[in-house]
Parts: C-alpha cells; sequence; structure tokens
C-alpha cells in the first residue's frame, strides 16, 4: 500500500488513508500480508501494489517493477493530469464542458491534480480570466486548461472499473466539500438523468485514461444532459468507503 503524499491529499489526508485500510482489512480478511510505505519510501518486494501515489519518482519506480499487480497503474495515474485527460475525453467522445459561455470560466492547473484551493479557480468574465491565468504562470504554473461554467446539478461519482460498483452523490446535500467550489452550483435541484448512460460513459472514460479505481465530478443539467468536469485515480470514496474497499479488494 503506498499512501499519497500529503500536497496530493488537500484536506483530505486522513480519508485518503481511510480507504487503504479499509482496502488492507479486507487483503488481510483474505490471508495476505499487507505492508504500507508513503510516498518516497523505498518500494518493498511485493506481489501486488495498491498505490494512491502521484508523485513523478513514485510513478518512475512503479514502472520498473516486472511481474507485479499494480493499482492503479502509473500509466493511467499520469493520464488523470487535466491537459492529458482533456485529450483522452475528446478521443473517447466524452460530453465536456464548452470553452466558452456566459456564466464565467474554470482555470484548472494542467500538469497534476490539484494541490491547493489557488490551482482550480472560478472568474466571472474573460479580463478576471486572463489575470488569473497570469497569476499562476507567475507559480510556475505554464500547463492549464480552462472551460466554461456550466449551470446544474453538481454530482460526484466513484466507480471501480470491472466490479460493477459505482455510485454517485449530491455534494451539497451532505456539505462535505473540500474546497467550497459547490457553491457555484448552488443547491441541487436533483434533475433526472439516465445513470446507467453516465456509468456506461464513465467507464470508457476509465478504460481509456488506464485507471480502475476511480472517482469524478459531473454536471446535469436541467433537462437531464451532462457533462464531466472532473475525472480521478483514487478518490478517498468517503461516502461509501466499506462498500468501494471491498470492490477495490476483488481486484486482486
Amino acid at each position: 500500500m503506498i499512501q499519497r503524499a500529503p500536497q496530493f491529499s488537500p484536506n483530505s489526508v486522513e480519508k485518503d488513508k481511510a480507504i487503504l485500510d479499509a482496502v488492507a482489512a479486507q487483503r488481510l480478511q483474505q490471508g495476505d500480508s499487507v505492508a504500507y510505505i508513503v510516498e518516497g519510501e523505498p518500494l518493498p518486494v511485493a506481489d501486488a501494489v495498491f498505490t494512491m501515489g502521484r508523485l513523478p519518482e513514485t510513478l518512475d519506480a512503479l514502472k520498473k517493477l516486472q511481474g507485479v499487480c499494480i493499482i492503479n497503474s502509473p500509466q493511467g495515474i499520469e493520464n488523470c493530469a487535466r491537459c492529458c485527460l482533456e485529450t483522452i475525453m475528446k478521443q473517447a467522445g466524452i460530453p465536456m464542458p464548452p470553452k466558452d459561455g456566459p456564466d464565467g470560466y474554470w482555470l484548472k492547473r494542467g500538469d497534476f491534480a490539484a494541490q491547493s484551493k489557488e490551482d482550480v479557480i472560478f472568474v466571472s468574465n474573460k479580463t478576471e480570466l486572463e489575470q488569473q491565468i497570469e497569476a499562476m504562470r507567475q507559480r510556475g504554473i505554464t500547463a492549464y486548461t480552462v472551460s466554461a461554467h456550466v449551470k446544474g446539478d453538481l454530482v460526484k461519482f466513484y466507480g471501480v472499473l470491472g466490479t460493477g460498483f459505482f455510485r454517485y452523490y449530491y455534494p451539497t446535500d451532505d456539505g462535505v466539500s473540500k474546497f467550497g467550489d459547490e457553491q457555484h452550483n448552488g443547491a441541487s435541484h436533483h434533475y433526472k438523468f439516465d445513470v446507467d448512460s453516465l456509468q456506461k460513459q464513465v467507464e470508457t472514460l476509465s478504460s481509456a485514461v488506464g485507471i480502475s479505481v476511480y472517482g469524478g465530478d459531473c454536471i446535469v443539467r436541467a433537462d437531464g444532459s451532462w457533462c464531466i468536469i472532473d475525472f480521478n485515480d483514487w478518490p478517498s470514496f468517503s461516502r461509501c468507503r466499506e462498500e468501494a474497499a471491498k470492490a477495490i479488494s476483488t481486484l486482486l
């Protein structure tokens, strides 16, 4: 088990550790021995690796392992960087938010997953957008994505490819938030949408990206159409941890 470096778990260090603990408990019940390391420590000899790691050196070390089952794959984790992800989504025909619109814009760091609130920024107009792009460049970040804000219900989804496990939730219903960005979409209306279609498209994306344990966000519009605004490797599954741990364990 590789625990994610703290900078990649903003406001979620304990939640991310908790899902690893839950998966470890499942494997111990199956008679396996389980060892933990934190990103940056040498990799132990193992038949399988469950990893939440995102540091480049972690992914490079995992790529060198031979004959080891690795979940999620290091290549897939790299593909979750937003610039790479956007390209893959276009190629796979996944519904995405438009580049332009009347309701503001989202500027997101493109080289890594978000490490702070400054890596995912909402702006109301193009003037503010240019200012925030320059501020991001001043921080040394030159890879970024821009998309128009989409009105509708914010829906968080979680899944484990190949196991049938797929869950979705409305974060404004329970108030659980990492950065508070949910406020831009307001309270959920619970618009009706085709859940099976969403799951099918998300699993297509998961396969294209190359990860099995995933989570993400989409916006469901009033007419039931939707677009995916975020997709990432191995979330904390805090809303469905025990169910998810069983599904993740079955991947072995």
